[in-house]
């Protein structure tokens, strides 16, 4: 029976910390602050999908109660989002201090070539807030950036632990989601499938993609989590 992504093989290294304080200081101020931009440009670039750009607006008095979840899934799921966005961060601004890639007006462009795809959460949404839906647009998210974050294995030795520990964490928490919707009967008939991933023709695409990449994931954990507040 299906569990959500496939989980990573034996030979995966599990020796990197993200709570290591080397790794954190790695970037200078400037360098930060020009990832932050980059998260807030690509929070409202049009390389959202359309089905999550034009959300009606729905009153919140006219959708019915979320069925409530347990407590134990969602207290799971809220440590397992955060320890994604600290290792996610740490990956993005080691990326970013490898390559020089931290300009996001230049990322945001290049980012409309390379296609590189992000995830709509729009179930998960205040004013939408469905709940069967908001936990598979949440699994096949987290499917989809599995699989971004797939096809930059062995982008370099840096960052190679950091990126095979974010993997793990990645299908860990997509198995948790899952298994919550089978308890729940909301099993989607069709099993996720992850979208043509981009090809890359060079080590800079390779290298720019894995900052966008990593970057749209950041979003959409920031989304993730906001949702699961809202249902806590």
């Amino acid at each position: 029976m299906y569990k959500g992504p496939l989980e990573l093989g034996p030979d995966r290294t599990q020796s990197y910390s993200p709570d290591h304080p080397e790794s954190m200081a790695q970037l200078s101020a400037q360098s930060r602050m020009k990832l932050m931009a980059l998260q807030l440009l690509l929070w409202h670039s049009p390389l959202v999908t359309g089905q999550e750009a034009v959300v009606p607006l729905v009153s919140a008095t006219s959708l019915p109660p979320p069925v409530p979840l347990p407590q134990s899934f969602l207290l799971k799921s809220l440590e397992q989002v955060r320890r994604i966005q600290g290792r996610n961060s740490v990956l993005l601004e080691q990326l970013c201090a490898a390559y020089r890639l931290c300009h996001p007006q230049e990322l945001v462009l290049l980012g409309h070539s390379l296609g590189i795809p992000q995830a709509p959460l729009n179930c998960c949404s205040r004013q939408a807030l469905q709940l069967t839906k908001c936990l598979s647009q949440l699994h096949s998210g987290l499917f989809l950036y599995q699989g971004l974050l797939q096809a930059l294995a062995g982008i370099s030795s840096e960052v190679g632990p950091t990126l095979d520990m974010l993997l793990l964490d990645v299908a860990n928490f997509a198995t948790t989601i899952w298994q919550q919707m089978e308890s729940l009967g909301v099993v989607p008939t069709v099993q996720p499938t992850q979208s043509t991933m981009p090809t890359f023709t060079s080590a800079f695409q390779r290298r720019a993609g894995g900052v966008l990449a990593t970057a749209h994931l950041q979003s959409f954990l920031e989304r993730a989590h906001c949702a699961l507040d809202r249902l806590a």
